[in-house]
């Protein structure tokens, strides 16, 4: 059976593939905890290596009496863990095994990717690498102070971010390509992913993001897998060319 791209190119008139490789181009904004790893990591992290206080942390996060920066620098305070206590753990993160042909459809066509986490840059990063995925990645800063001590830094936060979110994703959703504004495509799970969906033209979408899409009427799909994910945007950019004969330009 022929991967998605194949299918892709395959089922595209001549007249539209050109249109779509030298005209179309897409910003690809990708979610790591829940999207492209299977689970939240950062949840995992704490959950083995955190004063259970965190939970309560947590709590107050969900119920918005906190921004998610306060909570994660609060949390990550409660961690102890040496530097190989902590490699191991991120050595252990899996991804879903999907990612890497959805990486290689985005790209093979031209569209850019980033990575894009309000979670933790050195288990982001290592992950990614393990996997020879190699995009640009943003996140949160984790740094070793010391014996079983760790310490956040925000440097992709925003003072006009309104979830006061650590890594303030609608930042990486302003890129243009020949002047033209790229067509924002967001994939993600959560709560992270609310704010930069609502400006995107089109999300794919997991877990309490497709609820968020759903309920604020986003254009979207859903998907519990990247092999989905991959098929779902082949078609989409697909009918997107043939439907209009020329890109999104606004």
């Amino acid at each position: 059976m022929r991967d998605a791209a194949s299918r892709f190119w395959g089922q595209q008139s001549k007249s539209s593939n050109d249109v779509s490789k030298a005209r179309m181009k897409c910003h690809v904004l990708v979610d790591f905890d829940g999207t492209i790893a299977t689970v939240d990591t950062t949840d995992l992290l704490l959950e083995q290596f955190a004063d259970p206080s965190w939970q309560e942390i947590e709590a107050d996060w969900k119920s918005g009496r906190i921004g998610s920066r306060e909570c994660m620098i609060r949390q990550i305070d409660l961690v102890r863990a040496s530097p190989t206590e902590m490699d191991a753990f991120v050595a252990g993160i899996e991804i879903d095994p999907g990612v890497p042909e959805f990486i290689r459809l985005c790209t093979s066509l031209g569209h850019r990717v980033s990575v894009v986490s309000d979670g933790l840059d050195r288990t982001v990063g290592a992950v990614l690498r393990r996997h020879g995925i190699d995009v640009p990645h943003f996140a949160n800063h984790l740094e070793h102070v010391g014996e079983r001590r760790w310490r956040l830094t925000f440097p992709w936060a925003r003072d006009d971010c309104k979830p006061l979110s650590g890594n303030c994703k609608c930042q990486f959703a302003t890129s243009t390509t020949r002047g033209l504004r790229d067509i924002r495509v967001v994939v993600g799970d959560g709560r992270s992913d609310f704010c930069v969906a609502e400006g995107a033209d089109l999300v794919l979408a997991k877990s309490s993001l497709t609820r968020h899409c759903v309920a604020n009427d986003l254009p979207h799909f859903a998907f519990t897998t990247f092999a989905e994910a991959t098929d779902l945007f082949a078609r989409w950019l697909d009918q997107r060319v043939v439907a209009n004969g020329r890109p999104f330009e606004q």
